[in-house]
């Protein structure tokens, strides 16, 4: 069994609970043991970067050296959780001047970051640790006729890795096509969702709200299937915000990629928190039972 230290980030606590259900129904069947931190922290979100760039990095040692302390490799279900993390751990190790500064005051919680441990994004978990062979393996309810489109967002892919396609990934359309599911072609999938700018620029963020919908719509998607709570957020809570500004009438179900993951292998959509969606998930079972029946 892989074990890694689990930070599921302030969103997976209310608002994204459906991600975070889903993330540990999915990961059990492949063995994969996600150990949630004990006493973690916030890691600053978008914009504490911009206010205050040492204690931002700070905020985000803790938490990697909590996980240091297990002995275990770090994984986030949030890109922007895992964007922070990614580059705090990075940065540190490459400033031995800054991570001295910064272990000053982790003294105060009797903590210590020395680097040791690697950051992951959990569809990095699914694409490297699972794998597409290993996850049709175990596809028990395969996702035959829907029509899924990858999103991977801006953060995901931001972290440029040795050896890692960030320009044409296709680690997501794998897995997906992997649960039986068609992966939508969906040119957009890399672009910026609008995140925070909703709260300063809000034409702005619903102008890139609809460019997503509209090319994932125009390219015949049932679903767009996210890994980030913010993106999630920004595409569904917002649709209703965007047919008003501009005349549309999107009525796109937006999930997560573990919950869709989860129908696939066959676990029931009450564990992996279906039924909050404010829009209807009831069209994409309708057109699996349809399948199903014919």
């Amino acid at each position: 069994m892989k074990k890694y230290a689990y930070y599921p980030g302030c969103s997976l606590e209310k608002i994204a609970s459906s991600y975070h259900k889903s993330t540990l129904e999915t990961t059990q069947v492949f063995d994969i043991d996600l150990q949630e931190l004990d006493d973690w922290n916030c890691c600053g979100a978008t914009t504490y970067f911009h206010v205050d760039g040492i204690l931002a990095h700070t905020l985000v040692a803790r938490n990697l050296a909590l996980a240091e302390k297990e002995g275990l490799d770090l994984v986030a279900p949030c890109s922007a959780c895992y964007k922070n993390a990614y580059f705090t751990n990075k940065c540190l190790q490459e400033d031995p001047d800054l991570a001295e500064h910064i272990n000053f005051a982790l003294e105060e919680d009797d903590l210590q970051f020395n680097g040791k441990i690697e950051v992951f994004h959990l569809i990095e978990v699914f694409a490297n640790e699972v794998g597409p062979e290993k996850l049709k393996e175990k596809v028990t309810n395969p996702l035959k006729g829907l029509n899924i489109a990858p999103y991977y967002g801006c953060q995901i892919a931001r972290p440029r890795k040795n050896g890692e396609e960030v320009e044409n990934p296709q680690y997501f359309e794998e897995l997906i096509e992997a649960t039986g599911a068609t992966s939508s072609y969906f040119p957009e999938r890399l672009r910026c969702c609008g995140g925070s700018l909703i709260m300063t620029n809000r034409i702005a963020a619903l102008s890139m709200v609809r460019i997503l919908l509209e090319s994932a719509e125009k390219n015949g998607a049932d679903v767009i299937a996210t890994a980030c709570p913010m993106c999630q957020v920004n595409l569904e809570c917002y649709q209703n915000a965007v047919n008003e500004e501009f005349g549309t009438s999107f009525h796109l179900p937006i999930l997560y990629f573990t919950q869709l993951f989860g129908i696939a292998l066959g676990i029931s959509p009450k564990k992996l928190g279906f039924g909050v969606e404010m829009v209807s998930a009831k069209p994409i079972f309708k057109k699996l039972l349809t399948k199903e029946a014919n």
